[in-house]
């Protein structure tokens, strides 16, 4: 079949695909923005959903290498405008940030289904302490930290309030000052809902009927978890300086010690914000991400081979996945072919 028959047949009306092959990126978009209107562009801006979450823990592995947060110590140290609440859990063993990177701190929520047009936004200490207008439950400990992998949005939130507090800065512009400008990622922000401007180049997003969804894009205040707006060609440029950092070709923004840290996989494959799969010389990085409307792929082999592959419609993983294999195909990649 061919894309665009598989577009058709799974509801998906636009794709954005960036191709990384030995370092350098092509990016070439296909079908629509929306039903009916402008085409996908490689500056069209979609949804990163979850894959917010490894930009973030790049931003937090440098303040901490910095010396201006602990990697290993109590998060409650660090955070001042809010707490993690203390019980018997906690009691057992530290929250850290590390944990909270890679999943293993034992904390609640696994998801933000969002906030559709129209409805009120909830501040962050709302959704911390699951208050209303909150539509998620309170983020708190709920087995003992450091014992197990459980996917947490929750425990990315905490590092968002961790970021806020230590920085003094407002999120969506600490991660540009400390990530997005210096890797390049142009198109990119942590602004939520999008400012007019950059609203006019952004995806609809679309349901698995085919239907939008209603009122458009859904706002997620919960930034470093899910919040971020970019384009597959950005995301290739962060890939790319997560990798420099781990071979130690660049290491302006990483150490090679810090990104060795971040891309040492533990519970789950999960590293410091990425999967982690495979063993050198075919080790690489990865992660997917799930809003309403919007799904994503990101994938970096070691030897500077992957893809960023972004959608704007609800069966856009089964889509993206297919594409992924592909790539793998074409390019000769060690792994996830079909």
């Amino acid at each position: 079949m061919t894309l665009v028959d598989r577009m058709n047949e799974l509801h998906v009306p636009g794709v954005s695909i960036a191709i990384i092959h030995a370092g350098a990126i092509r990016a070439r978009g296909f079908g629509h923005a929306s039903i009916g209107g402008p085409p996908v562009l490689p500056e069209t801006l979609f949804q990163a959903a979850s894959i917010s979450k490894p930009v973030t823990a790049v931003a937090a592995l440098a303040l901490a290498q910095a010396g201006k947060l602990n990697l290993d110590g109590d998060v409650n140290l660090s955070l001042k405008n809010w707490k993690l609440p203390a019980n018997s859990f906690s009691a057992q063993s530290m929250v850290t940030l590390r944990r909270l990177l890679n999943h293993s701190a034992g904390v609640t929520v696994r998801r933000f289904p969002g906030y559709a047009a129209d409805t009120p936004i909830p501040s962050l200490r709302n959704i911390l302490n699951g208050e209303p207008p909150a539509n998620t439950a309170p983020i708190v400990v709920h087995h003992e930290p450091g014992a197990q992998f459980e996917y947490s949005s929750g425990g990315y939130t905490i590092v968002q309030q961790m970021l806020i507090d230590v920085s003094g800065k407002p999120f969506p512009n600490l991660l540009e000052e400390v990530v997005l400008k210096p890797l390049g990622m142009t198109h990119s922000s942590f602004f939520q809902p999008l400012p007019k401007n950059d609203a006019q180049i952004a995806a609809t997003p679309y349901q698995a009927t085919g239907a939008p969804v209603p009122g458009g894009p859904h706002t997620y205040p919960e930034l470093a978890a899910a919040g971020l707006w970019t384009t597959p060609t950005d995301l290739a440029h962060f890939a790319l300086g997560v990798r420099d950092a781990w071979t130690g070709r660049d290491t302006s923004l990483l150490s090679q010690a810090t990104a060795l840290q971040m891309l040492t996989p533990g519970f789950g494959d999960y590293g410091l914000g990425f999967v982690v799969r495979g063993r050198s010389p075919h080790q690489r990085f990865l992660h997917e991400g799930d809003n309403a409307g919007f799904l994503s792929s990101m994938i970096l082999f070691e030897n500077g081979d992957g893809a960023v592959v972004m959608t704007n419609g609800a069966n856009g993983g089964q889509l993206a996945s297919e594409i992924m294999h592909s790539i793998a195909l074409e390019y000769d990649w060690p792994d996830g072919r079909p």
